[in-house]
């Protein structure tokens, strides 16, 4: 089905050229002379690249029908990640690859979002928010505010998050997983 640049945001998934992306942003622009266009920032599904993309206002494009599924992930076995279909039991396993940088978030038995696109997998999203078990961190030093009053924080899965220097080890914290970014203890 085709959507107008007007009805561009974040998040909706066009295809051009036989590839899927997916919106980060968009934004209208007219310049003092011609035609307004839209620039947009678009995210390869299948590799994750970024790219920068004009187009000329009213244009139309083909939007591509993502599918998401909810799925429990199991366990990581090497390269190798096993998933299973909330509703159907059916067990999925993805490459390293196919996981990309959503492992660090991964923790066994908890759902996750398996994006498809004609029955082939294109990734998988952790939850915008979870919550995690500092492992590691260093004792914030009072009346250090020379890096901005934060410090570096490994949590269960291997991530490093900028953490307030009020954290400690074996504190639980709630992270947005899209950023990467401390959101307070949990």
């Amino acid at each position: 089905m085709p959507v107008s640049t007007a009805e561009f945001k974040p998040g909706l998934t066009i295809e051009l050229d036989g590839q899927v992306y997916q919106i980060v942003t968009s934004e209208h622009y007219k310049p003092g002379k011609g035609q307004a266009v839209v620039r947009t920032k678009l995210r390869d599904v299948r590799t994750g690249n970024v790219y920068d993309k004009t187009f000329r206002s009213g244009e139309k494009v083909e939007t591509a029908h993502v599918q998401r599924k909810k799925m429990q992930f199991l366990y990581a076995d090497g390269e190798i990640y096993h998933f299973m279909d909330n509703n159907t039991y059916d067990q999925v396993e993805l490459s390293e690859a196919q996981v990309g940088d959503q492992a660090v978030w991964l923790r066994e038995g908890e759902d996750v979002d398996v994006t498809m696109f004609q029955d082939e997998v294109l990734g998988v999203e952790a939850a915008h928010t979870i919550i995690r078990k500092v492992e590691r961190t260093d004792p914030g030093v009072r009346g250090d505010t020379a890096t901005g009053g934060t410090k570096p924080a490994v949590v269960e899965g291997g991530a490093t998050v900028q953490v307030p220097l009020f954290v400690n080890e074996g504190e639980m914290i709630k992270i947005d997983t899209r950023t990467g970014n401390y959101l307070q203890r949990a």
